[in-house]
């Protein structure tokens, strides 16, 4: 019979030489001893390790509040400040103005413009006006007519070569579908202060031949844009 020494547990393998409780040596015991009963021991309490304390959540609540209500608070100002700046730049913008002197009426002129006194370019945007007039004329565009002719437009259009005014000249005018194409030739100019004078020739091309006509139109400088206010055509032999 063995026993441990430290916590006097007996052990009765003689193979067994160190206690499987606390690994002392064991000693030998004489038959005597090992009717001795030992003391019994109670296990010792069990004590829980010590609860964590719980962190408290209102202090992270409080602060994501705070910042939500201070960031609102700052795209507030921002806005208070920005704003007004943004709308009054917006009041104080200029109204845009399209002044285009090269030709024509479908711009909105500077009615303030002085007349050009640049002969090329005054026989450029008459040239160009002419094209316009043209085309107004052959689709019996009247609303295009109108912007081209001056109110005291007068021509000798009418009834066996009758002079006649912009009202009866809107009136009589028609779509003509023959003419393919036209060209304008030998055009000439002469300025004289806001008023200009463009003579030319005129071929409209037709399937049963050509039409060519002489032709002398008159224009004035007015609202900023060149309008007619007179013509004169002649055919040709």
């Amino acid at each position: 019979m063995k026993r441990c020494p430290s916590c006097n547990r007996t052990y009765s393998d003689p193979n067994l030489g160190f206690c499987v409780e606390d690994g002392t040596p064991l000693v030998e015991i004489a038959d005597d001893e090992s009717t001795i009963v030992q003391a019994y021991r109670p296990p010792s309490a069990y004590v829980p390790p010590a609860e964590q304390k719980r962190r408290r959540a209102w202090p992270w609540v409080l602060g994501i509040v705070g910042a939500f209500v201070l960031g609102v608070v700052g795209l507030m100002i921002a806005g208070a400040i920005f704003l007004p700046r943004m709308v009054r730049q917006r009041d104080v913008r200029p109204p845009v103005t399209t002044t285009d002197n090269t030709n024509h009426t479908e711009t909105s002129p500077n009615v303030d413009a002085p007349p050009p006194t640049n002969e090329d370019q005054v026989l450029a945007q008459l040239t160009a006006i002419e094209h316009e007039w043209t085309a107004a004329n052959l689709n019996a565009d009247k609303q295009k007519l109108e912007q081209i002719l001056a109110d005291d437009y007068v021509d000798n259009s009418g009834e066996n070569g009758s002079f006649q005014g912009k009202t009866q000249y809107l009136a009589s005018v028609q779509r003509n579908t023959q003419v393919e194409r036209w060209e304008l030739d030998d055009l000439k100019i002469r300025l004289a202060g806001d008023r200009a004078t463009l003579t030319g020739k005129i071929k409209y091309v037709l399937p049963d031949g050509d039409r060519e006509f002489d032709f002398v139109d008159k224009f004035v400088w007015r609202n900023g844009r060149w309008q007619a206010t007179g013509s004169e055509v002649k055919g040709r032999e």
